[in-house]
């Protein structure tokens, strides 16, 4: 099957509003592959590719050779080259990426160059990606959706379960289950803007703090542990302080959900980037314990020698994970439906220097890798009003519009520009504001180069963001993390928009 087609496809399901129009657009299209093509076509519609590690970001995407005249590539030979791209590390690994990108792309017409762009830097939009491809596989295979779903839980692997469905229907949905050493997909939370809407949706709750840390998955066999990151990757050699921890539990066989943080000598977590950098070193783990120590705090058990515990209720999980954890290695919870007391444990979380807490529901089981309602984390939003100076050419789906939006405060006397800036984000960009955006910018357009335009500071927008990084790239040494577009401040010039004062006295608030 040519690629072209599952471009074709894509773009149809992005253009199509329905979800159960997307689902039928899907699922017609995998009926129609191969065994040896469905795997690599779920991989690449599912974003499953994209978690690849394939290191291509949109500035890799520049100087790319022209399309194709006519469609040639076949969809598991592209997933193929993918695979290939992602295996190259080492000395060299540059050229080699690069020019096995050129040769992908220079096979491949525009609408394949346009899909393919998507895919790599994330911006394939066609719904809720894993989701609506996983309700697709179960409508094409003819079995249950929660069966393909939870079979996907287990297995981590879009393809591999799709494989499954397909040949084996639900007797071989139901082989998957929850392998200690194997990880599983980690429950994800929804948010809510306060303790007390959180309480709306889940009365009685479990109040925990939010950790600023890195998700961990162990899993414990013996004295064989492995520790896993929300993304699945294989992270045990880095971090021995919690393999000590999971080897310190009276159990024989466990697998733990948590979250791995530095703490400063106050018990204050330190900033996010530290836990980060620290995580992902591949310098001596030993001498980065010494340097950066880690902690690890468990907030969930998910099997406990030989028994499963997804499926019970979160308290009966709860208690098996205090009858085999210390509270030292818990993370502090509390159970109510009194609104103030809510927001009292919620303050204690702030003031601990933490994000904020998640208000989890329980009777809830373990939905892994769903963003579910039994799980609802609030976190106080920061929010800052900051002058567009520049915006990036978008790629793949918003190729054509303005998208990367350059970030800046006002600056001070003592700066040395008077905006400085912090970030870039594309986040939160509707097609409307997209399209409104373009026009506007390049009406204030002052000069460009082929990927930015950088245009006069006038349009002010509001921007959320979940708090602040220590950054070398940027002139006041801080960057924003993960914001996102609000709306549009017509209501404000860009004289009135935040100066950097106020974010280096936000910093200074953080700790940073």
């Amino acid at each position: 099957m040519l690629l072209h087609e599952l471009a074709v496809t894509s773009q149809a399901v992005g253009a199509e509003p329905a979800r159960n129009a997307k689902i039928a657009l899907l699922a017609g299209y995998l009926r129609s592959l191969g065994p040896d093509e469905l795997p690599a076509a779920v991989a690449l519609l599912s974003g499953e590719s994209r978690r690849m590690r394939i290191g291509v970001g949109p500035a890799g995407l520049r100087d790319l050779p022209p399309p194709a005249g006519e469609p040639e590539l076949g969809v598991r030979e592209t997933q193929d080259v993918l695979a290939a791209l992602a295996a190259v590390h080492g000395s060299g690994s540059q050229g080699e990426r690069r020019r096995l990108l050129e040769e992908l792309f220079a096979r491949a017409t525009v609408q394949e160059q346009t899909f393919l762009s998507a895919v790599l830097v994330g911006e394939l939009r066609q719904g809720a990606l894993d989701a609506v491809v996983a309700d697709a596989v179960a409508k094409a295979a003819g079995v249950p959706a929660a069966d393909v779903r939870r079979a996907l839980m287990f297995r981590g692997s879009a393809r591999a379960v799709a494989a499954a469905a397909m040949s084996g229907g639900k007797e071989a949905l139901r082989a998957f289950g929850l392998e200690v050493g194997r990880p599983v997909r980690p429950m994800l939370a929804a948010a809510a803007p306060d303790v007390a809407a959180a309480l709306e949706r889940v009365s009685p709750a479990a109040l925990e703090w939010k950790l600023d840390g890195i998700r961990v998955q162990v899993h414990r066999d013996g004295d064989d542990v492995s520790v896993f990151t929300r993304s699945l990757d294989d992270i045990t050699s880095r971090v021995p302080e919690v393999v000590e921890a999971a080897r310190s539990l009276p159990v024989r066989t466990a697998v733990l959900d948590g979250e791995a943080i530095t703490l400063g000598p106050d018990g204050r977590p330190r900033p996010f980037q530290v836990t980060a950098a620290r995580t992902a070193s591949r310098q001596d783990p030993e001498q980065l314990r010494v340097e950066v120590p880690l902690s690890v705090f468990f907030f969930d058990l998910l099997h406990r020698d030989g028994a499963d515990l997804l499926d019970l209720p979160a308290e009966r999980r709860w208690a098996e994970l205090d009858d085999v954890v210390p509270a030292e290695l818990r993370v502090p919870r509390t159970v109510t439906a009194d609104a103030a007391a809510a927001a009292r444990f919620f303050r204690e979380a702030l003031d601990r220097g933490h994000e904020g807490v998640v208000a989890k529901d329980p009777a809830a089981p373990y939905a892994a890798g769903r963003r579910g309602a039994g799980w609802i984390k609030v976190k106080p939003r920061h929010t800052l009003d900051l002058v567009v100076t520049a915006a990036e050419w978008g790629h793949g789906r918003r190729q054509g519009w303005l998208s990367n939006l350059h970030l800046a405060a006002r600056g001070e006397e003592s700066d040395p520009a008077p905006w400085v800036m912090l970030g870039k984000t594309f986040k939160g960009l509707t097609d409307e504001l997209l399209t409104w955006q373009t026009t506007e910018l390049l009406e204030r357009e002052e000069t460009r180069d082929r990927y930015v335009v950088h245009v006069r500071p006038e349009l002010v927008v509001e921007v959320a963001f979940d708090g602040l990084q220590r950054s070398p790239r940027y002139p006041a040494g801080l960057a924003l993390r993960f914001a996102r577009v609000l709306r549009y401040r017509d209501d404000k010039t860009a004289a009135e928009a935040d100066t950097v004062s106020t974010v280096r006295a936000l910093a200074a608030e953080e700790g940073l």
